[in-house]
């Protein structure tokens, strides 16, 4: 039976997230991931073989992470108390993983997706057009039940949560838990009232 590896794929991705978060796409290289985890080179070799195959790696891994907890909060039932908390939920994950919203808020031209393996270009694409689907059919199905346009909300529930912790993160500074507060007090506005 072969040894379990010292060092995780999810390991080497906290890892980058936090290099890009402080230093730039510049800094993330395989190098600095190593060394950051203080693992030998060969160990990030292992498992991603180039820099673009990382930046892929944590691109997706990192969008996958935040989608599938978004549609959590969000539930199977989209109600506009639902969708008033995922709006809320975002601002808290981003406190909660400042680097890797920093990752996000960067979007994945950032990460040279144009020069990624073409398995990761078409699992962008793929996961692009499943992300908006859902997105969609949440949308209707809040405007329908609200009463109000479906531009106001996808604003609540997308570009709200988006606009309050974006200063946040362009300075690297941390997001205060009054703006969820400001993201609840908004959405429901928007919403519901």
């Amino acid at each position: 039976m072969g040894r379990s590896p010292t060092y995780s794929v999810d390991g080497m991705l906290v890892a980058a997230a936090k290099l890009f978060a402080s230093d730039g796409i510049r800094a993330v290289t395989m190098t600095a991931v190593a060394s950051e985890l203080g693992a030998p080179s060969g160990s990030i070799y292992h498992r991603f073989p180039d820099r673009a195959s990382l930046l892929a790696a944590l691109w997706l891994r990192t969008a996958h992470d935040f989608e599938a907890g978004f549609l959590e909060v969000l539930g199977e039932k989209v109600t506009t108390e639902s969708a008033i908390d995922a709006a809320v939920w975002c601002v808290d994950w981003c406190r909660a993983n400042p680097a890797q919203a920093a990752v996000l808020q960067a979007g994945h031209r950032a990460f040279g997706s144009d020069a990624w393996p073409p398995a990761d270009r078409e699992l962008l694409t793929a996961a692009d057009a499943l992300r908006d689907k859902q997105i969609q059919s949440a949308v209707r199905t809040v405007a329908k039940s609200s009463g109000r346009p479906g531009d106001e909300v996808a604003f609540a529930m997308f570009e709200l949560p988006i606009a309050v912790v974006r200063s946040y993160l362009n300075e690297g500074k941390p997001v205060p838990a009054r703006a969820a507060d400001r993201v609840r007090r908004l959405a429901t506005r928007l919403l519901r009232d």
